[in-house]
């Protein structure tokens, strides 16, 4: 074991990649001299090369459409856009094209591509670095949607992502990178098609994703104090969802709230909540729980910045609630 953060266990996962499979290289803003916007890809340009670490002008349409020429010619691309509000400039070539080629072309279009993106708030970076759209990539068919919370995931998602013959975004909650652990020398890969169960309890079920699932255990942890087992699911990927994980929890506890740092109206938590009332219904003593971002754009004053994105308190409110 070592000590390690969620930064370096990405940089660590992309360095691994290249050196296992000369067809990935890195493409991105800032990637190549300045070592990434988040210092993810800082020493790879010394080691790799700008062949394969190379800057790209701030235009997130042009390199992103590079990206998929690249993967339609048979490389393996490892595309990162800044920050999540910043690929809305590439939605035509994520949605349009990326997600559609291998439909639109019969099957014989694969696009296996990866893009990395930070989310997420609490860092005081205001509304255009700050939201979680993770839910509106999650809606699109024709794309893979994952979100590693953990340092294991930020470590050992990348290489089954590149292996996938489609177009997969991972999205890295930007308050994590600095986040430490400890993490094994021998990495696993990840199954990219499967939620975890990262605290089991009796009582309630807690479903998060991403930068929540820290908010998630701690909620469980002070519920714990209070008598309260609760269980909570990370559900790691975000599109394809594994129901199956998250319903059979709620069957379990008969109870589910589930935190979501977008915003409630049409969010990922939506569906999670509409999935365990189709399938799990005769199962609840309560009404679904959702506890989400306030419906504002992410403001910038730190107390506000507080206000608007799921707390702990929330979580243990919400779960209290229900009569737990």
């Amino acid at each position: 074991m070592s000590k390690i953060t969620y930064r370096e266990a990405v940089r660590q996962a992309i360095r691994e990649a290249m050196i296992r499979d000369d067809r990935v290289f890195v493409m991105g803003e800032d990637v190549g001299h300045y070592g990434g916007c988040y210092a993810v890809t800082l020493g790879l340009l010394e080691e790799f090369g700008s062949e394969r670490i190379r800057d790209t002008p701030l235009s997130e349409s042009g390199f992103v459409g590079a990206g998929i020429g690249a993967a339609l010619g048979g490389m393996r691309p490892i595309v990162e856009i800044m920050t999540v509000n910043f690929s809305l400039l590439a939605l035509d070539q994520i949605v349009n094209n990326a997600a559609t080629l291998l439909y639109m072309s019969g099957g014989q279009l694969n696009v296996p591509m990866v893009i990395r993106m930070a989310t997420g708030a609490g860092r005081q970076v205001a509304a255009q670095h700050s939201h979680s759209l993770e839910g509106w990539y999650a809606h699109i068919p024709g794309l893979r949607v994952l979100a590693p919370a953990t340092i294991e995931d930020a470590r050992g998602m990348l290489w089954p992502a590149l292996c996938d013959p489609d177009p997969v975004l991972i999205f890295e909650h930007g308050a994590l990178y600095n986040q430490e652990g400890d993490l094994a020398d021998e990495v696993s890969p990840v199954d990219i098609d499967k939620a975890a169960i990262r605290r089991a309890g009796s009582d309630v079920t807690i479903v998060a994703y991403g930068g929540t699932l820290r908010t998630a255990l701690a909620a469980a942890e002070q519920l714990a104090g209070d008598g309260v087992a609760a269980e909570v699911v990370d559900l790691r990927c975000l599109r394809p969802l594994d129901t199956p994980t998250f319903v059979s929890s709620v069957a379990r506890t008969h109870r589910a709230v589930v935190v979501d740092e977008g915003w409630r109206s049409g969010s990922l938590s939506a569906e999670v909540s509409a999935r365990i009332t189709e399938e799990a219904f005769y199962d609840l003593d309560a009404p679904v729980a959702r506890v989400c971002g306030a419906e504002v754009p992410m403001p910038y004053a730190k107390h506000l910045e507080d206000e608007a994105i799921p707390q702990v308190a929330d979580v243990v409110a919400a779960v209290h609630a229900l009569g737990a």
